[in-house]
């Protein structure tokens, strides 16, 4: 697999830097990343080629700023050194489960728990309110029931409302634990209203404004 290297001036790892990168391609905003903060970048691109960033504005420090850049792609950066990263597909972490709580060997209901959680947490926002636009995201959930990464697979056309969405699924908790025979990623398709019109929230899923 063919990679390349970006390499520029060191830059101190606490040190605040200004950056303004519009959602694009991976591959092209990971370069305008390393000429701003001057971190050397080795990036294969198969992993990164077929990935669209949702770009990061303002100050922050450059690992800050990393972890912006790669929200919603799926892939995590691991540090060589201070000044210099890698990528990766994210992995789901370990984590404990409360005492007394333990995850099933399988539940055929998981996937609707999913799908509940996912649409009142939609429908709390008109941005996000299903119905009325596609998308395709991919969730990985660790035992506990929280939303561990996202990755946004197809855009609705709309930069908001990719943002909203991608930020209303960070750490976002299913109901129950997950069973440890969940295949991940979980794969959504949200899907437009044939009729045209939004779907209907209840009123525990009430839209609001925010």
């Amino acid at each position: 697999m063919v990679s390349w290297c970006l390499l520029t001036g060191p830059v101190q790892a606490a040190s605040l830097v200004d950056l303004d990168i519009a959602p694009q391609a991976l591959t092209t905003a990971l370069e305008q990343f390393s000429r701003a903060t001057g971190m050397a970048v080795l990036v294969d691109h198969q992993l990164s080629s077929q990935r669209q960033t949702l770009g990061v504005q303002g100050r922050f420090t450059p690992a800050d700023g990393l972890r912006v850049l790669l929200s919603g792609t799926g892939l995590a950066a691991h540090y060589a050194r201070a000044d210099a990263f890698t990528l990766q597909p994210v992995q789901v972490r370990d984590v404990a489960l409360p005492a007394g709580v333990t995850p099933g060997l399988s539940d055929s209901n998981y996937a609707a728990a999913i799908q509940t959680v996912i649409q009142r947490n939609l429908c709390r926002s008109p941005l996000t309110q299903p119905g009325s636009f596609r998308a395709v995201l991919q969730i990985w959930i660790g035992r506990d029931g929280v939303v561990q990464h996202s990755r946004l697979v197809s855009s609705t056309g709309d930069l908001l409302r990719d943002k909203a969405l991608v930020n209303s699924l960070q750490n976002l908790r299913i109901d129950r634990p997950a069973p440890s025979s969940l295949r991940q990623p979980v794969t959504l398709l949200l899907l437009p209203d044939s009729s045209g019109r939004s779907m209907e929230c209840t009123a525990g899923e009430g839209v609001s404004g925010r």
